[in-house]
């Protein structure tokens, strides 16, 4: 197998993946990388990023063979017997690779499935109730909200306009459910602006609507009931 790549030239491979980790987490595979490194990640998207980087160096593994028995067999080198013995030995080296890009793969999708189950289980178009603890953070993102970066560590925070701070582990889930989506033409480090998606604003409205109305207070023990007061004639 090839020696693995230098951390400050390694580069993701495309693998066929990447638009299903794209969709569910809203971030390019480049950003996520990014943040995996930064450590701000939460634990299942941790764990999915760490399996698509293996997936990402077996596809490179992949490649390098497959560009060797491309050259092996364009005319570059004489037709005899150690040619024959190196094609024989790359065909078999690219086998063993596919191999490993395969049961990479696997482990990416075990570790991608349970992340889109989550996000498919989240609020529908139709306003269905969410969580207080959803509700108070979308109330408070609807007011305006930006994630930000902090310089040194890299840490991410999301101060909104109320004054209130919102975990970026809860932003990533809201976001992932298709809540809320965050300018990303602009950097953490100048701030991204966060808003409610039209999903997110019809599943605020219905856990408004579907909020209980409050419940009359109990007597007091040992008073009378207090009749209707009726109108006069």
């Amino acid at each position: 197998m090839p020696p693995d790549p230098a951390p400050a030239t390694a580069r993701r491979a495309v693998s066929s993946l990447d638009h299903r980790i794209e969709a569910v987490t809203g971030h390019d595979v480049d950003t996520l990388w990014a943040y995996r490194d930064r450590g701000v990640l939460e634990e299942p998207l941790t764990h999915l990023i760490d399996r698509h980087r293996e997936l990402a160096h077996a596809e490179t593994g992949v490649t390098f063979y497959r560009t060797l028995l491309h050259r092996l067999t364009s005319g570059e080198f004489p037709v005899d017997g150690p040619l024959f013995a190196r094609i024989d030995r790359t065909v078999d080296q690219l086998e063993e690779a596919a191999g490993t890009r395969d049961t990479a793969e696997q482990r990416v999708i075990a570790a991608l499935e349970p992340i889109e189950a989550t996000a498919q289980d989240g609020p529908s178009d139709g306003g269905e109730p969410i969580s207080a603890g959803d509700q108070a953070a979308l109330l408070s993102l609807a007011a305006g909200a930006k994630v930000h970066a902090h310089l040194l560590t890299g840490r991410m925070s999301v101060p909104t306009a109320s004054g209130s701070r919102i975990p970026y582990a809860h932003l990533q889930r809201l976001e992932a459910a298709g809540l809320v989506s965050r300018d990303t033409s602009h950097t953490v480090e100048a701030g991204q602006p966060v808003t409610l998606t039209d999903t997110g604003r019809a599943a605020l409205a219905g856990s408004r609507s579907h909020r209980p109305a409050a419940a009359p207070p109990a007597p007091r023990p040992g008073t009378w009931p207090v009749a209707p007061i009726r109108p006069r004639r």
